[in-house]
């Protein structure tokens, strides 16, 4: 399955703020939920902090969808 490509405006965005921009949550506390459970991976690998900082180019899957981090 291909990435659904999501721009950001900065160089840089938190997963759980990433989460909701791409529509895989509805709301903060859901993306806080979600990640410590370890349900949500950043480029293959389950991430545990909500505030890890995504780049252009990295991959977050949930659920069994995946988001790239775009330059907007």
């Amino acid at each position: 399955m291909t990435p659904d490509d999501v721009p950001i405006r900065d160089e840089s965005i938190r997963l759980g703020q990433f989460l909701k921009l791409a529509s895989l949550i509805d709301s903060g506390a859901d993306a806080k939920a979600v990640i410590a459970d370890g349900l949500v991976s950043v480029n293959g690998e389950v991430e545990l902090r909500r505030g890890r900082q995504l780049r252009p180019g990295d991959t977050v899957t949930f659920a069994g969808r995946t988001a790239r981090v775009a330059d907007a």
